[in-house]
């Protein structure tokens, strides 16, 4: 299918390979390169159990993604959803929440994870001056691809993501014959409460899949794209996850709390020698990289979509004349990640994320509950089993919230009041200086 523009001006690029492998890139990030250890120093061999228990909990949020995404092909993803379902408000909180509180701290905390990374080779990287550079030229970079156009992003996001699934594939494949079959036995089953906390982290290493969706407006047949790409990327992920925790646990057993910051980069130097865990920290920071891309790519797509319903200013909606994009979210949206990645205030802000991609996933969820009480003409994907998906995901949501810290919850709270107040001060203002005409 060749690519066309759609009512809000955009190109319709990304089909489902594409999309697919944005999705994997959106969840297999970073954190895979510490979270073997994360789980397994708590769970033992247990863990590759509690990866089966928290993939199917997150199959019940991405079939509502599914269902809602092939009704909803409008830019935004999340926001679009919700403000199908729910109406305008309830659409600005949430496209705050996941454009500022997830997005871009989200990004800002990869871009240093990634000058992180750079800097064991690189020591200039630890220096102030150093990591500016590093993030105004990367940054930079972003900007002009992710302006230039949809198909040139994707095309970039599709290449880093082969190649950071590469070295993954490397550690499972040639991984297995290092295995200790006494590594993979448990003498007892964990504590409820131990349990539940490595379950909250392995949850959120699913998290991201949703960023892809932000793009949803510029997605071809999204009625078939969206549900076959998730459900494409979601097997993928859940087999990349139990294999490499598998291999990982396999090989450093009880040594794995020696090695808890870097547990893959201690098997690939096991299996192909020093020179594996360089491989390894190189990989590490292109994973941070590609992500970054990707949200650059897709979270502006919900401040247009705001935007272009009035919510946000309205120079936030302009399509550029000759690429097509929406070029002044895409600049706004790279000049927020750099000036939170080298201030360093993304740190304090960061401890909310968790609970704010719940509530984003809790509002998405019922607001699959409500579209289906509204007819579609046009056929499109329904989750197996009726209202029992969607009520599975919101009772999983809700019992991972009450897993969170009160500070999460707290500033989360707070987060949500504040953009009640903009929300309420901008409509007074439009009101005030742009009164509706008097009836005659």
């Amino acid at each position: 299918m060749s690519s066309q523009n759609t009512a809000e001006g955009l190109k319709t690029v990304i089909g489902v390979p594409a999309l697919s492998l944005s999705i994997i890139c959106g969840c297999i990030g970073a954190g895979i390169f510490a979270l073997p250890a994360i789980v397994g120093i708590s769970l033992g061999a247990f863990a590759i159990f509690s990866y089966i228990f928290c993939g199917i909990m997150f199959a019940a949020i991405l079939f509502c993604y599914a269902e809602i995404g092939s009704r909803v092909t409008s830019s935004g993803g999340s926001y679009a959803y919700v403000e199908a379902a729910f109406g305008k408000f309830p659409g600005y909180i949430i496209n705050w929440l996941y454009s500022f509180g997830w997005g871009v701290i989200g990004s800002a905390a990869l871009m240093n994870v990634l000058a992180d990374s750079l800097a064991v080779i690189f020591p200039f990287f630890t220096t102030w001056g150093g990591r500016a550079l590093l993030f105004f030229g990367l940054i930079a970079f972003m900007i002009i691809i992710n302006v230039i156009g949809a198909k040139q992003s994707i095309g970039l996001v599709k290449i880093i993501t082969i190649f950071k699934l590469l070295p993954l594939a490397g550690i499972i494949l040639f991984g297995f014959r290092f295995i200790q079959p006494s590594n993979l036995h448990w003498e007892h089953l964990p504590t409820f409460q131990t349990f539940s906390s490595a379950s909250l982290v392995l949850f959120f290493a699913f998290a991201g899949f949703e960023t892809s969706l932000g793009a949803s407006g510029e997605i071809k047949n999204p009625g078939r794209t969206i549900p076959m790409s998730i459900l494409i990327a979601g097997i993928v992920v859940l087999a990349v996850y139990l294999l490499i925790q598998t291999v990982t646990q396999g090989i450093l057993g009880e040594k794995m709390i020696l090695f808890k910051e870097a547990p893959l980069a201690a098997v690939a130097e096991k299996i192909i020698g020093p020179i594996g865990a360089t491989l390894l920290l190189i990989c590490a920071a292109v994973s941070c990289f590609g992500n970054v891309t990707l949200d650059v790519l897709c979270t502006p797509r919900s401040l247009f979509a705001g935007a272009n319903d009035g919510l946000f200013p309205k120079f936030l909606g302009v399509v550029h004349p000759k690429f097509s994009t929406p070029y002044y979210a895409v600049i706004l949206y790279g000049i927020l990640i750099f000036i939170f990645s080298i201030s360093g205030g993304f740190k304090q802000l960061a401890m909310m994320a968790s609970a704010i991609v719940l509530v984003i996933y809790l509002a998405v969820a019922l607001a699959t509950i409500k579209m289906r009480t509204k007819k579609s003409h046009e056929k499109t994907f329904k989750a197996p089993g009726g209202i029992i998906i969607p009520l599975i995901a919101v009772a999983s949501i809700v019992w991972l919230l009450t897993s969170l810290g009160k500070w999460e919850i707290l500033s989360t709270l707070i987060f949500i009041g504040i953009i009640c107040i903009f929300y309420f001060a901008t409509k007074w203002i439009r009101l005030k200086f742009n009164p509706p005409a008097l009836m005659k």
